[in-house]
Order: C-alpha cells, then structure tokens, then sequence
C-alpha cells in the first residue's frame, strides 16, 4: 500500500519528537532510525536502496561540514583557553557600553555570514558569548540569540552564500541586486530578531552550562584575569577576522575575473577549509605563547575541541540525511504543488512554500534552491509588477520559518550553547521564525514602494 508524502511527513516528525523529547534518545540515533523509517514507508525508495541512500546523505552532508565543524571548534577553544576570547569581549564592552554588549555579537554576526557558513560564524562567535555572560553576569540567552539574529538573516539574504547565488542565478537577475536588496531587508529582519531576544530573555532563566571545552571555574577564573596578561586585541581577533578576509577575497576576485592569474591562489585560500585550518594553526600559536604550552601539552585542547567537534558533526549529518531521505519521498515536491493549486499570491506563495518545505526538509539552502526552481516558471509565465529580486527574499524569508531538528543549525546552536532541546525550541525555533514572517511583510513593502521596474 502507497503511503502519501505528507503523512511520511507527519510520521517522521512524530519520530524525531518522541524518541528525542519523550525517550530521551541520543539525537544522532533518533535522527538516523527517522531517515531509515521515511525511506522505508516512500514508495519512491526500494528496500534494498534505503539504508544506501541514508548513509549517501550522511557522507554527502558530512564531506560538506566535517572539516569546517572540526577546526571551528578547535579555533573557539583556543580563544577561550588563551583569554582571547575575553580580550575581544572587553574591547566590545568598552566600546559599545555594557547595555549595548549584546549588539557587538549581533553586528558581528550579521557581517560575517555574508561570506561564511552560518554555522561557522556560530562557532567563532559563541566563546565571546560565554565569556560576556561569565564578565556580565547575565543576559546568556541574549547573548546567544543576538549572534543567531544577525547571522541567519545575511545568510539567507546576502551573497555569497550559496542560498542567495543560487536563487539569483535560477531567477534570473543581477547579483548585486540581490545583495543590495537582500541587505536592505535583512537589517531590520536582524533588529526584529534582536528585540524577541530581549524579550526571551527576560522570560526564560538559562544558566550558563558546561559544555566540551572549558569548565565554568576555568571560565571564570579567566574572566578575573589582568588584562594585562590577555593577548592583544590584534592577535585575539586574527583567528576570526583571517577566514572572512581569505573567503571574501576569493569572492572578489571570481566576481571580477575567473580567469585572472590570482584566481587560483585566492580559490585556495578562500576555500572554507584552508581558511579554518590556517585560523586554527594561529589559533593554537597564541595558545601555546599565551600559556608556554609545548607541543605535547597542546594536545589536551586539541583532543577536548575535537571531541566537541565531533558530536556536532554526527548531528549535523544525520540531520541532512534526515533530510535527504524526505527529499527522495518527494515531500516538497508535494508541498508545492499544493500550494500552487490554491493560486496563492507570489511573494505570499514563495514564503509559504520555503517555510513548508524548510519543515519537510530542514536545510535553509536546499529550501532556497528547491522553491526558487518552482517559482522561476511562474514569473517567467506571469511577469510580477516587481522586481523577481523580492520573490528570492521571501524564498530566503519563508526559509528561516520552522526550524527544528532536522535543521544543522538547530543542533549547532543547541550544542554550543548548552540548551536542552526544549530550551533551543523556545527560543532559536521562534527567533527564527518571527525573522522571517517579518521578513515576508518588509518584503511586500518594499515591493510596493521600490519596485524597480
């Protein structure tokens, strides 16, 4: 007997809920048995294909983010251990103010996912959260959400993440209008989002845990350190500041000539995984100056980040071949069909689709792609009165809305941080959420005051 698409869906959500929520299972485990259960219950699956295909996606996710996640978190327990981390965190307060302290991380990573995987900037990002909520003394779920406020809206808003580039290229438009526009929405998308986290923080009572890495004493005692002993502010921001100076270069070069002699030497130094492993080489050097660690004394740090590292990737894989395996079912192929019948308005349709399939499917990217190769035939059929660029803003919009655990960044977030998966659900889930219905109503204004037509 053939079982629909969407009731595959609803069976895979209600396994993910109760073997996580209610059962207490190790997520990896819960998300992996989810994919093999979809891939058994599709009918566009054979038998003998399931478990390859869930381990294809696995591996296809994992090739994709393993490195990156490794030394990521091999650079962010470095900052902390060396007191980088809290150098950074008092120039920010000094500067802005300790009532402003939270819109450093939330400009910090609003810029930084323009050219860098939002996870990544997660991971660079979330020590200097620790370390202001150690200094501080609290706001720690402000603080978290601030950095998720600014970089999950450049990240599906602004090029040269491949969302964005993909959804310009399959509309058809000019790239530097989707990075004009795609940031003219996205502040205010991010000042929403920053309001909500001051709202959540107030309401919801988080501590600050311990996660891999270093213990709240060692934290601690670093936050009561002279600042005279920190390292200086250049080197502490050098690990964070060097890969988004490699990536972006490399982004700079291709746009103005692939061809050119230095193309070459910037696509290796701009590619993710180079500029990690160049950041965490300086990263354990200002460790190892920092505190006169040899060689062999470094391994701990190495050993204890690569540990934390690891657990994300397993996650993070085994969600995206939760998702992978929905995508086989064809699940947001459905979806979209069904939105389409119901003749629903462009900029309406294109955030609904992106928000059902993002539910479906998890992947902010896959969403991006997959929803603007449906509405690419529907605008070139029926023209909009304005510019297609607003279609791909509330594609990217619609992508931030329902979030949950089949999402990387779901668990990224989580992990780090220290929350409970109830506690991630509070507040990353509707965080990113209100982002994006805020980012569909701006989008239709905007439209309607600059259409560029």
């Amino acid at each position: 007997m053939e079982i629909h698409p969407l009731a595959v869906l609803a069976i895979a959500i209600a396994v993910v809920f109760v073997l996580i929520i209610r059962m207490k299972i190790n997520a990896f485990m819960a998300l992996i048995t989810a994919a093999t259960i979809v891939g058994l219950l599709s009918s566009k699956v054979a038998l003998g294909e399931v478990m390859p295909e869930v381990a294809g996606a696995f591996g296809r996710v994992c090739g994709g983010i393993g490195i990156v996640i490794a030394l990521a978190a091999l650079i962010g327990q470095c900052l902390m251990e060396s007191g980088a981390a809290d150098r950074i965190v008092r120039v920010f307060v000094r500067l802005l103010g300790k009532k402003n302290a939270s819109l450093s991380l939330l400009s910090s990573g609003y810029v930084l996912s323009v050219p860098v995987f939002f996870d990544t900037v997660f991971y660079l990002l979330v020590p200097l959260a620790r370390a202001m909520r150690v200094r501080m003394g609290g706001n720690y779920v402000l603080f978290v959400m601030a950095i998720c406020a600014g970089g999950a809206v450049t990240h599906s808003l602004v090029p040269p993440t491949p969302g964005p580039l993909a959804m310009a290229a399959t509309l058809d438009f000019d790239l530097g209008m989707m990075i004009l526009v795609g940031a003219l929405v996205g502040v205010p998308m991010s000042i929403v989002g920053w309001l909500f986290a001051k709202n959540r923080d107030r309401a919801l009572d988080i501590p600050l845990r311990e996660t891999a890495g270093l213990t709240l004493t060692e934290l601690e005692a670093l936050a009561r350190e002279e600042e005279s002993r920190l390292p200086s502010f250049f080197m502490s921001i050098l690990p964070i500041v060097l890969p988004v100076i490699f990536i972006t270069s490399n982004t700079a070069v291709n746009a103005i000539d692939k061809t050119s002699a230095i193309a070459g030497l910037t696509g290796f130094l701009g590619n993710p995984n180079f500029a990690l492993l160049a950041s965490a080489a300086i990263s354990l050097y200002l460790l190892a100056s920092q505190k006169g660690y040899s060689l062999s004394e470094l391994a701990k740090p190495v050993e204890t980040a690569f540990a934390s590292g690891g657990l994300i990737i397993l996650i993070t894989a085994a969600g995206g071949s939760f998702g992978g395996m929905l995508v086989k079912a064809e699940v947001g192929t459905m979806l979209g069909n069904l939105a389409h019948d119901f003749g629903i308005p462009f900029l309406l349709l294109s955030g609904l689709l992106a928000a059902l399939i993002k539910v479906a499917q998890g992947s902010g990217t896959v969403t991006m792609i997959t929803v603007s190769s449906i509405m690419a035939p529907l605008i070139i059929a029926s023209p909009p009165p304005y510019h297609p660029v607003y279609v791909a803003c509330a594609i990217g919009s619609g992508s931030l809305i329902g979030s949950w655990m089949n999402d990387s960044g779901f668990w990224v977030y989580k992990q780090m941080s220290g929350f409970t998966e109830m506690e991630a659900l509070k507040t990353w889930t509707p965080l990113l959420a209100i982002m994006g219905v805020s980012g569909l109503i701006l989008t239709q204004l905007f439209s309607m005051i600059m259409p560029f037509l």
